[in-house]
Order: structure tokens, then sequence, then C-alpha cells
């Protein structure tokens, strides 16, 4: 730059460049992209703490504290507290019977069991009336304590009992589900020798901030009474509205604004007459403002949206992915893209994607891991391949086998377009 000014006339170098952006433009346009890093962050990682692996991001969420809590508010119904040690969203999916993001084991990014899951609660409540420290082992046996006092556990099948390898090893997991969200710091110790052995032990500090936010409802559970699971989780998230049309179009707007930042497609027909409606009348205003939060950008089709993160750091699974479970994906996407393509309404059976697995793996096995020949491996692999194309939106799983959703049509062999479309409103891909 100095060089270049050195080759200019005094006054030439002090004239503003054509090409000049203004200062504050620059500025503006920095904030924006700090709020939307902070954002875009604490929906992947609705708890931030300051000493943490995402120190900067923390850092980018107490400075746009304000105007994040402003946005959520209004736009989402979701609080946000924050303080110079944590910062907490309170996030409420709108579909709280969502199956598709379960908590997942660290290594092996298997979900989380009906017991391990059971495990975890009785940890937290563990937690809660500990002292400062404690240990693997204290905590085990008060879970092993806990579950043996309550009949309704055995009721309902749920035993736990240390002498069993795998039912030690669902604590562990529990724990390290808890240190990687800052709830435990490990002191001394090391959890692999305690699955080899239950008379190892390993101290833990409890950080009393983080554990106190892990728990995101308006209504305590123990307060509810309520027998039916469906009722006990409406009972404890439920946000009270006031019979007022004003209020239900808020409510109508929070839903779908939640939908869109929490889902990967939007479809249509998965709206009821209100909220088709609403987001006919508001759809721009609404994509205009998701776009300057979170920068996402719409996808507009026949049926439905999709917000696309092209930056990618907003996305719990990718596809395309490497290595064999990506190819997988790939290959059996684009298998239910063609069915879908012949019969929109075709249900496969999720036999059919078995076989079709088992010559996937026979025609790519020579550049896929080893133990995709071992016994059994097509169904598994079948069944975590639709797994995650439901969580991606581009199947829905049905009692009798998978429904191809129209977003997997991007996953189709390209065609001739018809018109200049594709056949499916939604995603062709040419």
């Amino acid at each position: 730059m100095i060089s270049v000014i050195e080759r200019l006339s005094p006054e030439a170098a002090l004239r503003p460049s054509r090409h000049a952006v203004p200062l504050d433009d620059r500025l503006g346009h920095t904030l924006e992209q700090e709020r939307q890093r902070a954002l875009r962050t604490l929906i992947q990682n609705p708890v931030l703490t300051a000493a943490g692996s995402m120190a900067v991001e923390f850092g980018l969420v107490r400075r746009h504290a304000e105007s994040l809590r402003s946005w959520l508010a209004h736009n989402t119904g979701w609080s946000l507290q924050v303080s110079s040690e944590l910062a907490r969203l309170r996030k409420t999916p709108a579909d709280t019977f969502d199956a598709t993001r379960p908590a997942r084991d660290a290594r092996s990014q298997l979900p989380f069991s009906r017991r391990r899951y059971v495990v975890l609660c009785l940890a937290l409540a563990a937690l809660e009336r500990d002292e400062r420290q404690t240990t693997l082992g204290r905590l085990a046996e008060t879970i092993v304590g806990s579950v043996a006092a309550e009949p309704a556990f055995s009721d309902a099948g749920i035993y736990f009992d240390l002498k069993q390898h795998d039912q030690r090893r669902d604590i562990v997991q529990v724990i390290r589900f808890l240190i990687e969200r800052h709830v435990l710091k490990r002191i001394h110790g090391d959890e692999e020798l305690y699955l080899k052995d239950e008379s190892s032990d390993v101290l833990y500090t409890i950080n009393r901030p983080v554990l106190g936010a892990m728990l995101c409802v308006t209504r305590g559970p123990s307060t509810v009474s309520a027998s039916r699971l469906n009722d006990r989780v409406h009972a404890i998230i439920e946000e009270p509205t006031a019979d007022t049309d004003e209020a239900r179009n808020r409510r109508t707007r929070l839903n779908l604004i939640r939908r869109m930042i929490d889902d990967p497609v939007l479809y249509y027909n998965e709206l009821d007459e209100r909220e088709r409606t609403y987001l006919s009348s508001q759809r721009g205003l609404i994509l205009k403002q998701l776009r300057q939060a979170t920068g996402l950008e719409a996808e507009v089709r026949a049926e439905g949206i999709a917000m696309v993160d092209e930056i990618g750091d907003m996305t719990d699974l990718e596809l395309p992915e490497e290595g064999t479970d990506g190819h997988l994906t790939l290959l059996l996407a684009e298998h239910l893209a063609d069915r879908l393509r012949r019969d929109p309404q075709a249900v496969v059976a999720m036999t059919v994607l078995y076989a079709h697995t088992s010559a996937l793996i026979a025609e790519h096995s020579h550049h896929w891991r080893k133990d995709v020949n071992e016994v059994g491996m097509n169904r598994t692999l079948a069944e975590a391949t639709i797994e995650r194309l439901a969580a991606l939106r581009l199947v829905k799983r049905l009692p009798d086998g998978v429904l191809p959703l129209p977003a997997i049509a991007r996953y189709a062999l390209a065609e001739e377009p018809q018109n200049g479309v594709g056949e499916f409103g939604l995603f062709y891909r040419d």
C-alpha cells in the first residue's frame, strides 16, 4: 500500500478511491459476521464456557449478548443467559419427539441407549447433591442405590449392576459426556482402568454453574403429576400462550423459525393450514431475517424450504462425507432418489435396502474398510445410513419401510430436465 501511495501526487493520495469501502460499512460487516458466528455457535452448542475449546466464540457471545438475546426472544422465544463463566441458550425444538438427534458415545458415535439416558439423569441428580468434588466410584454407587430404591425402574425393565462390564461402560460414557460439556473436570485417574477393574477410581471437580444450567425446561419435572411420557414432556416445556389472534400468530412464527433453524428441510405438507398461510404471507421477511442473523441461505422449492449452510459449522451431519459410511450413504441416497423418481409414493422395504447394501459391499469392498464383509454388516450399515438420511430429512422411517422425501432428489443421477426444471420441484441436482 505504501509503494502505491508513493507513486501518487499528495492530492491524489488523499482522494478516496472509487472502489474504497467506507470504514463504517466495513465495521458494520465485521460486527454482523461476529454476531452470525456467535449465534451459529450457540445453536450448535447451547452451553458454552469461558474455559472451553470455544473460548473465542464464548467471547463473541458475551460481546454481542444484548443483540443476540433480543433477536432470539423476538424470533424464536428462546432465552439466553450469559455470565462471565457461562453462556446458556435455553433452546426448545419445534418437534420435541424428533429422535434423529440423540446423545452419542464420544468415541464410537453410537446413540445412547434407554438405560444410558437413565444413568445420565441419575448422574446429574447425584452430582447436584454432591460436594465440590466426587469420584467415579461414589457416583456409580449412588446410581446403583437410586435404581435399587425405586420400584419404577425394575417395573420398566431398568437394572444397574456394576459387576457387569456393559453397565460399567454406561456410566463411563455418561461421565465422558459430562466432561465434554464441562460439567465435570477430571483431576486424577482414568475411566479405562475402571472398566477393567471397578476398584480403580477417578477424581473429578464439579462445575456447578454448568451443572445448574443443564436442565432446559420451563417447569420442574418433579412438579408434574402426569404419568404418560408424552404428557410429561409437554408439561415440562409448555409455553403458555394467550388466546388471541396476535398471540397465535406469534406462536406460529416462533415455531416456523425454530423449525427452519433446527431442521435441514421444512416441508410444506407437514405444516397445518395456519402455518402454511402465515408462511406464504411472511416468507420473504422471515428468510431475510434468518439470512442476516445466521448467514444461512434459503433454497425455496415447490415442496418446501431448506436453509443451506454454505460454511458447514451449523451442520450436525455432512453429506457427502469421506470414508465407507459416507460413500455408502451417497449410494443409498442415489438408489432411493431413483425410486422416488419412478414413484413419488414409494415405500422401500428395509429388506430391499439390506439386499442392495450387500450388492454395494460386493462391488466396493476392495476400497471400503475391512469389517464390511463380516456377517450382518449389510443390515448394520443400512440401518445406520437410513438413520443418517432421516436426520437430514431426506427420508422418513415408517413401520413398513423407508419413504424417500423430495429433497433426496438432489442425489439422483442427472437426467435431462423437462421445461427447464427437474422432475421434482425441490433440489434436483442437474
